[in-house]
């Protein structure tokens, strides 16, 4: 008899954790909480290691054909100059830019129809040794053999079955949209990120001719002035710094704008509860320095899903998944806290002493730190 396993999410994580299954074998039926699909204006990059681990599931061509492809990631001062330049090494594919609802499209036209049931929003789940039952909103219930909860960083399933708070802000809000390039005379195709001491920006080309923006400032949490901001006064806030950065954000529409602010969870001491197992946000949201928040969620569903393939029992895949994710999570959620505070510096002097740090950085050291992040370690 087959296995079923349910999914609490229709994100990236939770989507590709039904391909994965689905194509391992398992009856799977994935409960999404908005009416449709619902993707924030915003872009997404999948990096070398995310195409690694999905190359096996027949949507590496199609996510090839429509991104915008990139040989490296550029580090700039304020006033425009190149500080550093993390170039995929070359045995890598290169990273794919595009808009989150394309991929989410390309993942959901590769389901099989009606496993993604929309407007299913979590309630409660129970589990035992023998099988897992979810109660939805509606008074619907939903039984299988494990759940698979990919309900993103605030996971009313990681709450109800973990008391621990893993929240932490990082100590920086973000705004981020996407607007047309077609005013934007000159913008590269590779990705790249201004630091200086007002903050931080970032540009990312998708397909399209269009362009995801982010900005970055230090600013309190919950801070109401900013959460008030107009692109108007965010460009006026980034004003002395090369172009086109306040042209990007001046052309962009209030309503195309999204503010937040940055935070991440510690990840969780161990991925799974029971019949219970968490991927992506939900597991070990990570702040988004490094590209690699969708990244590795991809990786957890590759390895959740050859777990539980190879291995009879639940709690044994359980086991093996997350003795094979705790160490990457661990390292990269560190790296990534780490890289926000260096590139968040305000102070004139620490600025300074970071960019000469940047321009002197060895191609090598630069490889190699490259060759970790994005070589998928599969099983």
């Amino acid at each position: 008899m087959k296995q079923k396993a349910i999914i609490v999410g229709g994100g990236i994580a939770g989507l590709c954790a039904g391909l994965m299954l689905q194509q391992k074998g398992l009856d799977v039926e994935i409960y999404e909480k908005n009416m449709e699909p619902t993707v924030a204006g915003a872009g997404i990059i999948i990096a070398p290691n995310a195409l690694q681990a999905l190359q096996s599931y027949g949507i590496v061509d199609e996510i090839i054909h429509q991104g915008n492809r990139s040989d490296g990631f550029h580090i700039y001062s304020q006033k425009g100059n190149l500080l550093n330049k993390l170039q995929i090494p070359g045995q890598f594919e290169r990273m794919y830019s595009l808009h989150r609802k394309d991929l989410h499209e390309i993942l959901l036209t590769r389901l099989s129809s009606n496993i993604v049931h929309f407007g299913k929003d979590f309630q409660h789940v129970q589990q035992n040794q023998q099988k897992v039952q979810v109660t939805l909103k509606d008074g619907s219930i939903a039984e299988g053999d494990l759940l698979v909860a990919a309900d993103g960083i605030h996971s009313p399933i990681r709450k109800q079955l973990l008391s621990q708070n893993l929240y932490r802000y990082a100590g920086y809000t973000c705004w981020r949209g996407v607007i047309s390039a077609e005013s934007i005379p000159s913008v590269t195709v590779d990705f790249y990120e201004t630091w200086a001491s007002n903050g931080r920006f970032g540009l990312v080309p998708l397909p399209n001719n269009q362009l995801y923006w982010y900005a970055l400032i230090n600013a309190k949490e919950r801070d109401p002035k900013f959460a008030k901001y107009t692109p108007q006064e965010l460009a006026k806030h980034f004003t002395d710094y090369h172009e086109p950065v306040t042209r990007i954000i001046n052309e962009t529409k209030p309503e195309q704008m999204i503010h937040r602010d940055i935070v991440d969870i510690h990840p969780m001491e161990q991925f799974f509860i029971g019949r219970t197992v968490f991927i992506g946000d939900s597991a070990h949201a990570i702040t988004p320095n490094m590209g690699q928040g969708a990244c590795q969620a991809i990786e957890d569903a590759n390895i959740l899903a050859e777990c539980i393939v190879r291995n009879q029992h639940i709690e044994q895949a359980f086991k093996k998944y997350d003795n094979h994710r705790q160490e990457r999570i661990q390292a990269l959620s560190k790296q990534c806290w780490q890289l926000g505070k260096i590139a968040q510096f305000e102070n004139g002097l620490a600025v300074a002493f970071r960019n000469t740090i940047l321009k002197s950085l060895p191609t090598s050291m630069m490889q190699k730190q490259a060759q970790t992040i994005y070589e998928f370690p599969n099983l």
